[in-house]
């Protein structure tokens, strides 16, 4: 059986040694009232108060500076200098299609003069370019050349903002919007961005491209890019001087394209070779003839008077039978079309005469 053992008290000399060991033994603090956490604290702030009132107003404009500085890098407020070789002007699909080498040169000796006086505008992107441009594609070129003319080194970088392209609606509603207010867009540069900017899943259609990146102009303004938009659908592979297509001219394309003018228009420009603006209008201009030849004539005062086209060939692709019915052969981007035009047309007689082509083209 185990011995128990016997507890004494301490007597008052073994209390007064616990207490000195014990005080050996514990750092000297200055409140030792407190927890230790309570005391770590306190030394922070004791720390913190040691600031002086002129250390503590400069820490905070600091701060203030710093916050200020973020929210104007957000905001697209503040100039970077961006080297060339870093931004891919060619990012977006232009809407300017040519240079005036006049007003190149013009740039190039006002910038040479004076600088840079407004920055091109980018956005960051993926891949071996970091940025991409928006806008500035002139002043961009207009560097390149003067570091190819001068080697100096100043023209190897570029003063620039980088944008938000979501913020701005897009990169190519920015890209429309700041050429629509610093540049002069021919309608059928505005119709050719519109048709792209549709092509590539950018809006459903052309026609509501034109809504949305041209929503600040005015109803007929719309009216006549999509007219010009529909010109370069159709017509674009083809056309060489598109940009020098006056307005009322290109509106009379528009008009017989919509009238099925597709093929006449490619066979007279491929027929005609034209070498300059002037021989690609005369081309066009033979066939917006023909079709407002054809076009019904309005009179005032009673019901339009239908003019009966003569019986026979009307060139070399238009028949007009003498049941009213008139038919045209030609050749578009998707090949060879034969249509019939006339009220004598019904679905009965287009079906026999699809089997009467069958019969006639089968093997």
């Amino acid at each position: 059986m185990a011995r128990r053992r016997k507890v004494v008290a301490p007597s008052a000399q073994d209390l007064e040694g616990i207490e000195a060991e014990f005080r050996r033994e514990t750092l000297n603090r200055p409140n030792a009232a407190l927890a230790p956490i309570s005391q770590v604290a306190a030394e922070t702030a004791q720390m913190q108060s040691a600031l002086s009132t002129q250390e503590r107003e400069a820490t905070a404009r600091n701060q203030h500076d710093a916050d200020a500085h973020r929210e104007a890098v957000e905001q697209g407020r503040v100039i970077d200098l961006i080297a060339l070789d870093e931004i891919n002007e060619n990012a977006l699909v232009r809407d300017r299609t040519i240079l005036d080498a006049s007003e190149l040169t013009e740039l190039k000796n006002s910038i040479a003069s004076h600088g840079l006086r407004l920055p091109i505008e980018v956005f960051r992107k993926e891949g071996e370019k970091p940025f991409g441009l928006i806008s500035g594609y002139r002043r961009m070129h207009a560097f390149r050349e003067l570091f190819a003319l001068t080697g100096d080194a100043k023209y190897q970088t570029i003063k620039a903002i980088i944008r938000d392209p979501d913020a701005l609606g897009g990169t190519i509603t920015a890209m429309v919007e700041e050429n629509e207010v610093r540049a002069s867009l021919s309608h059928y540069e505005r119709g050719r961005i519109a048709v792209i900017a549709a092509q590539q899943g950018v809006f459903p259609t052309a026609a509501e491209a034109v809504n949305q990146l041209f929503n600040a102009g005015s109803k007929a303004k719309r009216s006549k890019i999509r007219s010009f938009s529909l010109i370069f659908e159709e017509l674009g592979d083809m056309l060489e001087f598109p940009e020098d297509l006056r307005e009322k001219d290109g509106l009379r394309v528009a008009t017989a394209l919509r009238a099925g003018g597709e093929a006449r228009f490619r066979e007279a420009l491929a027929d005609g070779n034209p070498a300059n603006a002037k021989e690609e209008w005369a081309c066009l201009e033979v066939v917006a003839q023909e079709f407002e030849a054809e076009a019904v004539p309005q009179t005032k005062g009673g019901r339009p008077k239908t003019r009966t086209p003569a019986l026979g060939w009307q060139g070399r692709d238009i028949l007009h039978l003498s049941s009213g019915i008139t038919l045209e052969q030609g050749v578009d981007s998707h090949g060879y079309v034969i249509r019939l035009r006339g009220k004598a047309l019904n679905p009965e007689l287009v079906s026999m005469a699809m089997s009467e082509l069958q019969r006639l083209l089968e093997k």
